[in-house]
């Protein structure tokens, strides 16, 4: 399937009249609180290149269409790949019944907007099937050749072209072209059959082109070789508590991860968040700020609209340590007596909308990261953080280090391994003693999960420092 041109709408390109499709979901929504119709399409490819050969290629094509009405704190959802009127026709009928014996006020539409956050790139069409293969193959080769200690070398790419349209009950078409493009290196090096990895990736809202110069993808591999020499010198790392000084970046998952989440409306609005009514509250040290921003020009997080047709927005949450907003789409705003922030995210059109984040962060300080450092009589530097888990309801987290340091008497030392940090995002920001001057977002390779769906983000921070967090290790 090809891209369609932009001048044609999906629902044309469909052979649906757009005011027969408007009536249809009229008479759906009669009587509800809201609702839309929410159409994609959308093109998708993926490359691994493992073990010196390429070992998987991947494109996927789908279009289809999510019809919603919301009566309350009902929603009915219906979905379809058929885009056609007779298949809308049944979506709209069964969605209808979430507002039997229910008769709301249809609430105002989301505001129009002139912002255009990124281009209309395609990055199936360029570069060439064979000239990404070729890159890929050059890309591992390269790895290989720098370190005889590489044994392994793990290289992908993966681009998309999602196109939506939103149909509103006062019947404007709402419509965005949303590109994605990311690269990735692994790197596996061995001495003496001890054998560790290292990351590192790119990427965001365009084609490929922005991240595949041979100065960009040399990078990534360099990076991904310098973390894996750094944990090949690793020793076990000290387990208790003890102060922490974190990394910018994408070090920012943590926040997103463990307090983040609890700020997002649904769970705000019904009582089962850590931070729930606690607005005017303060819930952090003094000078965290935390914002998420939906506008940042072509990170993998921004939308030009929500997926209800919101334009999104640079929402701050937390200001100088007190709680101040959450994020919302349209039900929780609703509900809540508040305004959508644009935070109204759905994975694809099977799936209906949630509060969900976009490119999330913690506000600069003035502090210097050597200060920091030299401020910590024995600690932990964590450079780099891997997976985590986290208790949307008490904030609750566990986050493993995958590039860590002691810090000694003021003094970065030995790399460690295996570290995790434990502790409770709301009790972490109270405990909060340094902020950084060098905010920066993570480079693009962010994906969040909740209810099932994934959706790209950014995260994003200053380095910081946090006093007497537990340290869990396997040295004592």
């Amino acid at each position: 399937m090809t891209a369609q041109p932009s001048a044609l709408s999906i629902l044309e390109a469909c052979d649906v009249d757009p005011g027969r499709a408007a009536s249809l979901l009229n008479d759906a929504l009669d009587g509800a609180d809201d609702g839309e119709l929410f159409l994609e399409r959308s093109e998708s490819e993926s490359f691994v290149f493992d073990d010196g050969r390429l070992k998987s290629a991947a494109y996927d094509a789908a279009e289809g269409f999510g019809l919603r009405v919301v009566a309350g704190e009902r929603s009915g959802y219906a979905h379809a790949s058929e885009i056609s009127a007779a298949a809308i026709g049944r979506a709209a009928q069964s969605a209808a019944l979430a507002k039997r014996g229910y008769s709301g006020v249809a609430a105002e539409g989301p505001r129009a907007t002139n912002a255009k956050l990124y281009g209309e790139e395609d990055p199936l069409a360029s570069p060439l099937f064979s000239d990404k293969v070729a890159l890929l193959q050059e890309i591992d080769a390269f790895a290989r050749a720098r370190d005889p200690r590489v044994v392994q070398v793990m290289t992908s790419l993966a681009g998309e072209r999602r196109q939506i349209e939103i149909l509103r009950g006062d019947g404007r078409l709402l419509r965005d072209v949303r590109p994605l493009a990311r690269i990735n290196v692994q790197v596996t090096v061995e001495r003496g059959g001890r054998r560790e990895s290292g990351y590192s990736g790119a990427g965001g809202r365009a084609g490929f082109e922005a991240w595949i110069t041979p100065e960009k993808w040399q990078a990534e591999v360099e990076e991904a070789l310098r973390q894996a020499l750094v944990n090949l010198d690793a020793a076990s790392a000290p387990a208790g508590e003890m102060d922490v000084v974190m990394g910018p970046g994408w070090n920012g998952v943590l926040l997103h991860e463990a307090v983040g989440h609890g700020l997002e409306g649904d769970f705000n609005r019904k009582g089962v968040s850590a931070f729930s009514g606690r607005i005017g509250e303060r819930v952090a040290a003094p000078g965290v700020t935390v914002f998420d921003d939906g506008t940042e020009l072509g990170r993998r997080g921004s939308l030009t609209i929500d997926d209800e047709g919101t334009p999104t927005e640079r929402t701050i949450l937390i200001e100088d340590g007190i709680l101040v907003g959450y994020m919302h789409d349209r039900l929780s705003a609703r509900l809540m007596g508040l305004k959508p922030t644009g935070n109204g995210r759905r994975e694809s059109y099977a799936h209906m909308p949630l509060p969900r984040m976009t490119n999330t962060g913690m506000l600069a300080g003035d502090a210097s990261r050597e200060d920091m450092i030299k401020s910590v009589k024995r600690g932990i530097y964590a450079a780099h953080f891997g997976g985590g888990q986290v208790d949307i309801t008490n904030g609750k987290f566990v986050f493993q280090c995958t590039e860590a340091y002691l810090i000694e008497d003021g003094k970065i030392t030995t790399p460690v391994k295996g570290a995790t940090l434990i502790g409770d995002g709301p009790s972490a920001l109270t405990r909060v003693e340094m902020i950084g001057d060098d905010f920066c977002f993570d480079p693009g390779v962010g994906v969040c999960g909740k209810a099932g769906q994934g959706v790209p983000v950014g995260v994003g921070q200053p380095s910081m420092k946090i006093k007497g967090l537990t340290v869990g290790g396997t040295n004592v």
